[in-house]
């Protein structure tokens, strides 16, 4: 029996350095706006990238203005934090928020050498939404074919990605997209960062978007930070 279809959006809010309070608001107004099922953010949306920002707990209490926003709209909302494991190592990951709470959805696992602090996550993770089985990944992983395919392995219908380039390497998140759907035959969303952030990504690329497993484009937004993409996805006929 086909599954209801499920829209997602992809955005690029404005986003305060290190201001958790600030980029919460941010984050719960674009989940009101983007009437989906599921809203993807960037990389480390929740503070910028700004690497020597403080972890942030799925306990904490500054993330409940999320929560209710998407209690409200019956969303769940996919950001970007730094973490803490139980062991005391960091990551940086992505967190799924809905109207119940906050859980840790995955960790990065290709970090990057300038983001020494953090650890590896353990590997792939999908996320399922409504029968739709999410493949998540977090701005490095995407350049890796074996991270997709380990992803594909547990089972996805769309690879989702948060993303953070500069603006001259604007061409970069769509030909990674495009060799995902190529190699893997599923949707692909990718949060952009847009704007200016830490880290020297003093304008980042935007340009986020959602693509079919035919490789059309269903929308694609421009450069600047406050745009929000939106995409119902679909059963093949």
């Amino acid at each position: 029996m086909p599954r209801q279809p499920l829209v997602l959006a992809v955005a690029q809010p404005r986003t305060t350095a290190y201001d958790v309070v600030a980029n919460v608001a941010e984050h719960a107004g674009v989940v009101r706006a983007a009437r989906a099922r599921v809203v993807v953010f960037p990389e480390l949306s929740l503070t910028g990238y700004e690497l020597d920002a403080a972890a942030i707990g799925a306990d904490d209490p500054r993330l409940a203005p999320l929560v209710r926003a998407c209690a409200e709209t019956g969303a769940t909302a996919l950001v970007g934090a730094p973490v803490r494991s139980g062991s005391g190592r960091e990551h940086i990951a992505m967190l799924a928020v809905d109207g119940t709470g906050v859980r840790v959805a995955y960790r990065k696992v290709h970090v990057h050498d300038s983001e020494e602090r953090f650890s590896p996550g353990d590997g792939p993770a999908v996320f399922d939404v409504d029968g739709w089985r999410l493949g998540l990944a977090i701005c490095r992983d995407t350049r890796f074919a074996e991270h997709d395919a380990a992803t594909a392995a547990l089972g996805m219908d769309v690879y989702v990605a948060a993303v953070l380039d500069h603006a001259r390497d604007a061409h970069v998140p769509a030909e990674r997209a495009r060799r995902v759907v190529a190699d893997r035959g599923v949707w692909v969303a990718t949060a952009s960062f847009a704007g200016s952030t830490g880290g020297g990504f003093d304008r980042a690329a935007g340009g986020s978007a959602v693509w079919g497993p035919d490789g059309g484009l269903l929308g694609q937004a421009g450069p600047e930070p406050g745009e929000i993409v939106r995409a119902s996805l679909t059963d093949p006929a």
